[in-house]
């Protein structure tokens, strides 16, 4: 998975070549979540609340971000690195 962010543990990133809708992926320790960009809400997995709280904070501050991402990867170029929540 291509990293895009990295905080507190959690390791954020976007696929290429993904299905839709836009989405990223989360990983905290042994927990695996898809998160839906717009709506912000879990597709498939789960985290641990204090986590998901995280996770969607950092989402909210970079969401336009986080779709400038899903295009770029969708198109077959570089991503680029969003800062991490502190």
């Amino acid at each position: 998975m291509p990293e895009i962010s990295r905080f507190f543990g959690i390791v954020i990133g976007v696929f290429y070549d993904d299905h839709n809708p836009p989405h990223f992926h989360a990983r905290y320790q042994r927990h695996k979540a898809t998160i839906n960009i717009k709506e912000l809400s879990i597709i498939e997995g789960k985290l641990p609340p204090r986590v998901f709280g995280l996770v969607i904070e950092w989402a909210t501050i970079h969401q336009k971000e986080l779709f400038k991402n899903w295009n770029l990867a969708k198109n077959q170029k570089p991503l680029k690195s969003i800062e991490p929540l502190k």
